[in-house]
């Protein structure tokens, strides 16, 4: 993990930070936590430090990342609360299993699973079918699970699926809510920034409509989705995403996952999904 220094001077710049993204006023915070009014100024102007189980509380309430937690403990000058794993270890065996299940349930559809930076995790066979048929690639050939293929940028590169999504704009757009949200709460010279500032520096990203103010185009067709057109060798895919998160992680690892479903939009993409799986 990265120094309490790259996001915050302070507890007490941590805290206000998050009140204020939270859209907390000092007696919210005050009534939902039952910490006084007066403790919570103190320890916002640095007259009062906290103790573990405090920062620990209001973490809870501000719904704070867990991520973020570790990093305002750190702050104060205590060790970390949650657990960092890897995906890989024993100890998250019963999470990978859950996880497996959920995306063989998803065939003949696609599914994979990402981190926080969208570095792809897990993907079922549909999903790696699906993304070697983007790339180009032999339907033998590894597609690599081990955080090094970042689905964003695969997205997003005008050399790799982007050219084949017809709504390109409008997907990186919704896409880039996800890592700038993350790089908001993570601050400066975070991983989740730097990210950031490659996809930024595609060409024709920064352009992009949406992504300077991070307003969605609501005037086109009133879909209750987000279409996403894939057109490639004659064949033309209309698909839809749903995102899920596992409920109430104790681990860090766990916490950021994320597992994106792809569903058909009509019968034709749903009947090329099932003749592929065939």
């Amino acid at each position: 993990m990265s120094g309490a220094a790259d996001y915050f001077s302070d507890f007490a710049a941590a805290l206000k930070y998050w009140r204020g993204k939270r859209g907390y006023s000092q007696l919210r915070l005050s009534t939902e936590s039952e910490i006084s009014q007066r403790h919570i100024s103190f320890l916002e102007s640095g007259r009062s430090q906290p103790s573990k189980d405090l920062i620990l509380k209001l973490g809870m309430v501000l719904e704070i990342p867990l991520r973020q937690r570790n990093v305002m403990l750190l702050s104060a000058g205590f060790a970390p609360a949650y657990q960092e794993r890897k995906l890989s270890d024993p100890e998250l065996g019963a999470v990978r299993q859950a996880l497996d299940f959920m995306l063989a349930q998803q065939a003949p559809y696609p599914a994979l699973v990402v981190d926080r930076l969208w570095n792809l995790a897990m993907a079922n066979a549909p999903a790696a079918g699906m993304m070697r048929w983007l790339l180009g690639l032999p339907d033998d050939a590894a597609l690599p699970t081990d955080g090094s293929v970042n689905v964003l940028k695969l997205m997003l590169d005008p050399h790799g699926a982007r050219q084949y999504l017809h709504n390109w704009e409008a997907v990186g757009a919704d896409l880039l809510h996800w890592i700038q949200r993350e790089a908001m709460s993570d601050g400066p010279g975070s991983a989740a920034t730097v990210l950031l500032g490659e996809l930024l520096a595609l060409p024709g990203v920064a352009g992009m409509q949406g992504v300077g103010h991070l307003a969605p185009n609501l005037d086109r067709r009133a879909l209750p989705f987000l279409p996403v057109t894939i057109r490639k060798d004659g064949v033309e895919l209309n698909l839809f995403t749903t995102i899920a998160t596992l409920g109430t992680p104790h681990d860090v690892t766990v916490h950021e996952l994320r597992v994106e479903s792809f569903f058909p939009a009509d019968e034709a993409s749903a009947a090329w999904f099932r003749a592929r799986h065939c």
